[in-house]
Order: structure tokens, then sequence, then C-alpha cells
């Protein structure tokens, strides 16, 4: 079981990362909320992570920390949520605006994320309720997860050629399962010259849940 990863941030390439440990090279694919945090390219990460093993591949899930995980695991344990779903259900939204839809019974929000339709949202809902009654939103996540600004992410990833980055975003989003259509259409309205791809992805992110 691989749990925590500390090295070298090699590559960001939404909704994957590459780290280098020891030399070994690490892919590991991270919720964009979480993804927000990292530093620059070059520098030193922390990731926590899950492992799962399947016939035909090991694929590794990384977080910003335990609670991270922790919720992570929480919603893969229901019903027809696998670690893909339980990704996009993650970068749709931050860890306050899920808890809050699970405990106001608010399917309309969940259903728009992609690859959740009207009975997993409803499964979620269910399921979801009770495991969360003793998780206080504030510890889900990072206090600074869910107020990341656009600033923020400025930061941590150089902006890049308006093209470029709206590729990289379209990219990003359709490997988190939103039709090549609706990404390019959602970019097209949001990006301009002085966003990085992180930007655009997070503005898009918002704009469609």
């Amino acid at each position: 079981m691989i749990g925590r990863l500390q090295g070298t941030l090699i590559e960001k390439q939404p909704p994957e990362i590459l780290i280098d440990v020891n030399g070994v090279g690490y892919e590991v694919s991270m919720p964009m909320n979480c993804l927000y945090q990292l530093p620059e390219v070059g520098e030193t990460a922390t990731v926590y992570t899950h492992f799962v093993v399947r016939e035909d591949a090991q694929l590794l899930y990384g977080f910003s920390g335990k609670r991270e995980r922790a919720l992570f695991r929480e919603v893969i344990k229901a019903n027809g949520v696998g670690p893909k779903l339980g990704l996009a259900i993650l970068s749709g939204m931050t860890a306050n605006h899920f808890v809050d839809s699970v405990e106001h019974n608010d399917v309309s929000t969940l259903v728009k994320i992609p690859g959740v339709g009207k009975k997993t949202a409803e499964r979620l809902v269910i399921e979801m309720r009770d495991r969360l009654k003793n998780w206080e939103a504030f510890d889900l996540f990072t206090p600074h997860t869910d107020a990341a600004t656009a600033e923020g992410a400025a930061l941590r990833a150089a902006p890049t050629t308006i093209s470029s980055a709206a590729d990289e975003a379209v990219s990003a989003l359709v490997a988190l399962g939103y039709k090549a259509a609706q990404a390019e259409k959602v970019v097209k309205q949001i990006a301009t010259d002085d966003m990085s791809s992180e930007d655009v992805i997070r503005h898009a992110l918002r704009s469609m849940v």
C-alpha cells in the first residue's frame, strides 16, 4: 500500500501530476481542489494517496491531506461510485459544497457533475448523509482549499498563452468526464490571456455546478 509520496513535482497536467520520489516517477490523479494547492513544478510536494489495483492497471489517487483522502474513500463506498467518478465529484465542488448538498438533499446540484445521474445522486445523498454526520465540513479539506482564489492559483502555475491554457483546461475537463463540446464552450467563454490553465479549470468547474 502506498499511502504518501513526497518528492519533486515534475509535471502538472490536470487532473494528473508526475512526482519524482528518489528517482522514480509516480503518476497521480488528483481532485482539482487538491491540485490547486500544489507548489510550482520543480518544488517539493507531498501528497497522501489512495492505491487502486485493477486487473489491467495500478492507479494512484492523490490528496493534499488525510481528510481529503478520507472523504474520497467515503464517497467511493457509495453504490455505483468508483474512483474515477469520486475524482470527478470532488473536482466539481468543494468539500463544503458537497457536504451542504448531501445535508440538504440537493440532488439537482449533484446531477450536474459528469457521470452522476439522478439515481446515483439520490444514492449519494442517502448513503453519505449518515457517514457525514460526525464530520465537520471545515475538517474535510484544508482550510485554504475551499477559499482558494484565482490569484493563489496564479502563483502556483505560471501563465501560459490563452490557447495553451484553454487547451489544457479542455483536456482536464474531458478527463473528468465532461463532454468535449461542453468543455470547449465553457472554456471559450471564460479564458483570458492572463489566466493559467488552473484558473480556467477552476472557473469552468464553478460555472458548471
